[in-house]
């Protein structure tokens, strides 16, 4: 038996995956992500081990995706992480076609194919008011936790407008909105459903499938699945770990590549010896 390890360098966390050569999920880990990136992917490839019962020297293999996959000394091999979320979900969920990835920094619509292979992506990366951050600014002047937030959603009665697509803008409605006495839970919600409306536009340009996966770590709050799926109007998947789907993704196809590196070496040595005989 083998292992194998996928490390997503996300601009907020770097989470790693830890397998054996039979897909089993052996271990895991999530840490902040910090500028030191080598020596946080180190760290957080130590915790998985740990949590896997294994040792550095017993894995064979590393792949890395995020946007600082580049930075990690002792990678194998860096793969995109549109890649990495497509093989991960199709992984999870057979019959994805559709994936919605929302993260810190940006969101991501992206149609594959029954393998996971992309076959066509669109991306919201030019301003915070359409990804994860944008919740966490709304929070921080809310003044409650990131981690409140998916509850206190889901208790809006009266969901307040968050129209503005520049989040200095759309942080100025927020203003407004408490000044006007509006409740915390209806301005979350109008968040929710702001972030909800841009992915749809998003998935409606790489062609909106019938089953639809959503990712990332703000898939985890339920104020924002509830509002995705009142706005595409029908049921998402989503894992327990959204967050650890591109890690996911990354490890398999990571495996992958070690088994095709192993299987060309043992056809090298038969052609050999077939020459030698």
């Amino acid at each position: 038996m083998f292992f194998v390890a996928g490390i997503d360098m996300g601009a907020k966390s770097t989470k790693v995956i830890v397998m054996d050569d039979q897909k089993n999920v052996r271990g895991q880990s999530v840490v902040r992500t910090r500028p030191d990136f080598a020596g946080v992917a180190k760290e957080a490839l130590g915790l998985a081990l740990d949590h896997a019962g294994l040792k550095e020297a017993e894995l064979s293999y590393v792949a890395t995706t995020g946007f600082g996959r580049y930075n990690v000394p002792f990678r194998d091999i860096q793969i995109t992480d549109i890649t990495c979320v497509g093989r991960g979900a199709v992984h999870l969920f057979p019959k994805t076609r559709s994936i919605l990835d929302i993260g810190a920094q940006s969101t991501r619509a992206i149609r594959v194919s029954e393998t996971g292979k992309v076959r066509e992506f669109r991306t919201n990366d030019k301003c915070a008011a359409g990804a994860g951050g944008f919740i966490e600014k709304a929070a921080k002047y809310l003044e409650i936790k990131v981690e409140e937030v998916g509850e206190l959603s889901l208790r809006s009665d009266q969901p307040q407008t968050i129209s503005s697509v520049c989040a200095v803008l759309a942080e100025s409605e927020i203003i407004n909105h408490v000044s006007n006495g509006q409740t915390v839970e209806n301005i979350l919600y109008g968040v929710h459903l702001s972030l909800a409306s841009r992915a749809l536009a998003l998935l409606k340009r790489v062609g909106l499938e019938d089953e639809i996966t959503f990712v990332g770590g703000v898939a985890r709050q339920k104020g924002m699945v509830k509002a995705l799926e009142e706005t595409l109007k029908k049921k998402v998947n989503v894992s327990a770990e959204p967050e650890m789907v591109g890690a996911l993704g990354a490890a398999l196809l990571g495996l992958r590549r070690l088994e095709k590196i192993r299987q060309n070496g043992k056809e090298s040595v038969t052609k050999l010896e077939a020459r030698v005989a």
